[in-house]
């Protein structure tokens, strides 16, 4: 069960215990993985159909979509936009099957920028008007990571990635506004130039970190204590650095409080069919 709260974290998550990416849940197909979804799993995907790309959801009444597409273009190294809907669309271009409203391991809805619910199936709260943004997903270059040989501390540790609000405000674009959210890797101080490479190679998923080193000049006090996601143990040697991060959308409604949007919970994304490496800059 989870327990909303009104900044955005949960207190209560029944299915955190559960470790999902094994060799089992790496080699799922895109569709076995939505499908899986679609029945109910609710966990986080990072690792799940290695290969493939992953995007956040950020879904609005069409009298917000054009602030939250300004948005996006106006910020676009933490919402770099993969596919934007059609008012009342529940498909996207990103898997020609999928259907948006269920499957995501879990969702989020919003009203009036206070967190409401975090159903896996969002049809009881789906409306005509809805306009979906999928959003580049740092999940998606993991794998460039892994095979340069930069560890993954979440997965490793079977954890969701931890993500952090900072003192970093993102460009206004009309009503909405807010601060850039990060996620972080610690990455061993011999691995982080092939970190920032690899990553830089693939822009349309968040690209290069935005900063390495201390957090206290992202405004982050406490790397134990994220906004979002699970705390992340670091070895000696590691160094804490941080990508823009795609649920920046969920901290401007929270900031700004549109009367209602829905949204991946954080971690939980969208497993789209396309392959990692189309999104990687030759």
């Amino acid at each position: 069960m989870t327990t909303p709260s009104g900044d955005g974290a949960r207190t209560a998550v029944d299915d955190r215990p559960v470790v999902l990416a094994d060799d089992t849940t790496r080699a799922w197909s895109p569709r076995t993985a939505r499908a899986r979804f679609r029945e109910g799993l609710a966990v986080p995907t990072a690792g799940v159909a290695a290969g493939h790309a992953q995007a956040n959801l950020v879904s609005v009444p069409a009298d917000w979509a054009y602030d939250m597409l300004l948005f996006c273009q106006r910020n676009p190294r933490a919402c770099p936009l993969l596919d934007v809907t059609d008012a009342g669309s529940t498909s996207t271009v990103l898997a020609s099957d999928a259907d948006l409203r269920t499957d995501l391991p879990r969702y989020r809805v919003w009203e009036d920028g206070e967190l409401v619910d975090e159903p896996t199936d969002v049809r009881a709260y789906w409306r005509d008007d809805l306009v979906s943004f999928l959003i580049g997903c740092s999940f998606t270059f993991e794998w460039a990571l892994a095979a340069a040989g930069v560890p993954l501390r979440h997965v490793e540790q079977g954890r969701n990635v931890p993500m952090y609000r900072t003192t970093w405000q993102c460009r206004p674009a009309g009503r909405l506004s807010g601060p850039m959210v990060v996620s972080m890797r610690p990455v061993p101080a011999e691995h982080l130039d092939a970190a920032i490479r690899e990553s830089g190679l693939m822009p349309a998923v968040h690209g290069a970190p935005v900063h390495c080193g201390d957090p206290s000049a992202l405004g982050v006090d406490n790397l134990d204590r994220p906004d979002f996601g699970d705390r992340v143990e670091l070895a000696p040697d590691d160094i804490p650095v941080f990508w823009a991060c795609g649920v920046t959308p969920q901290a401007a409604v929270m900031a700004s409080r549109p009367p209602f949007a829905l949204t991946h919970a954080p971690g939980r994304m969208f497993v789209g069919d396309a392959r990692d490496e189309q999104f990687r800059v030759l």
